[in-house]
C-alpha cells in the first residue's frame, strides 16, 4: 500500500470565518495556525501547503487569561544599536488587537517560506465587518469560548 502524498496542483483550499469573541489569544492562534496547515484535513502533507484560508473578525474581543494582560510583553528590534522596544500587552491589546492575534498565529507556524506563505492566506480584522463576503467564506466554532 502506498502513502498518499498531496501536491500542489491538487489541493483545493475553502474560506473559513472564525469569531474570536471570548476566546484566548493562545487557544484561537493554535487552531487557526491548525487551519492554515492543514492539519484538519486527511490530505496533510507536511512539505505542501494544504491549508485553508482563515478570516478571523472581533479580534478586540479577545481575552488573555490571568495576569497576562498586565505582564506579557511584546518585544521587537528596530535593526538600530540599542533598538530593543517593548509593548504590553494592555496597550497592544486595546490599539492593535489584529496584529496581537497576527503574531500569535505566525508564531505557530513553521519559520520557513512555507510558514510565510500560509501567513498570507490569514486576514484578521478588528471588528465583525469584513471585506471577504465574495470568497463565501464557512462560519466555524472553535473549542475553547470563554462564557
Amino acid at each position: 500500500m502506498k502513502t498518499y502524498m498531496a501536491n500542489p496542483q491538487t489541493v483545493e483550499s475553502k474560506w473559513y470565518l472564525v469569531d474570536g469573541t471570548n476566546m484566548p489569544l493562545g487557544r484561537l492562534a493554535s487552531q487557526v495556525a491548525s487551519i492554515l496547515r492543514g492539519k484538519n484535513k486527511p490530505t496533510y502533507t507536511p512539505h505542501v501547503d494544504t491549508g485553508d484560508h482563515v478570516i478571523v473578525i472581533n479580534t478586540d474581543k479577545v481575552i488573555l487569561t490571568g495576569k497576562k494582560l498586565s505582564q506579557k510583553k511584546y518585544q521587537y528590534h528596530t535593526g538600530y544599536v540599542g533598538g530593543l522596544k517593548e509593548v504590553g500587552y494592555d496597550k497592544m491589546m486595546s490599539e492593535k488587537s489584529d496584529k496581537a492575534v497576527m503574531l500569535a498565529v505566525k508564531g505557530m507556524l513553521p519559520k520557513n517560506s512555507l510558514g510565510r506563505k500560509m501567513l498570507k492566506k490569514l486576514r484578521v480584522y478588528k471588528g465583525a465587518e469584513h471585506n471577504n463576503e465574495a470568497q463565501k467564506p464557512v462560519a466555524i466554532s472553535l473549542k475553547g469560548v470563554v462564557r
